[in-house]
């Protein structure tokens, strides 16, 4: 979804929780499939490169191909370490339970930290016409996207961001 697609909406809630939730479902349908015919516990890793595959050529092709977005503003999120950790549980344990259980945790567990590095220079405040803002939110200013009213840009003010339900005005 737009959660993983753009760098300005990568460090809000949601992506946090919307895509990793999202995503498991591939990985390990691909990981039943071989480890019941094959007993190759490397099914996770397997999808995921392939999907990351997939997305690299989607997101160069129809974003820096048609439209000259950055591609730095269109990455992918990092899901290579949480397959790993979801094709080790299911090596050590054999079980589908403790998989699912345990595996499923380390994956939405391991999934902000391991898009930290990636994600970490656009998390920089800068001010921006006096306003606070960090780089990401900069980028989503000045690449402005469709007109829709589901795309509209909205530069938030003060702290950006909270702990709480809403952003603060």
């Amino acid at each position: 979804g737009d959660w993983d697609f753009w760098v300005d909406w990568k460090d809000r809630r949601l992506w946090v929780t919307v895509v990793p939730i999202v995503l498991i479902a591939f990985p390990a349908a691909v990981q039943v499939m071989l480890w019941e015919r094959l007993r190759q516990p490397w099914g996770a890793t397997v999808c995921v490169l392939g999907l990351l595959f997939g997305e690299w050529i989607n997101r160069y092709f129809n974003f820096w191909g048609w439209t000259y977005f950055p591609l730095t503003l269109v990455f992918p999120s990092q899901i290579v370490p949480g397959a790993i950790l979801l094709d080790v549980v299911l090596l050590l344990s054999g079980s589908y339970l403790l998989t699912a259980i345990a595996g499923g945790m380390a994956w939405g567990l391991v999934f902000y930290p391991g898009n930290w590095p990636v994600i970490a220079p656009y998390h920089v405040p800068e001010e921006y016409n006096g306003t606070l803002m960090s780089v990401a939110d900069i980028l989503g200013y000045n690449y402005v996207r469709t007109g829709t009213p589901e795309y509209i840009r909205m530069v938030e003010k003060g702290t950006l961001r909270t702990f709480g339900k809403d952003v603060a005005p």
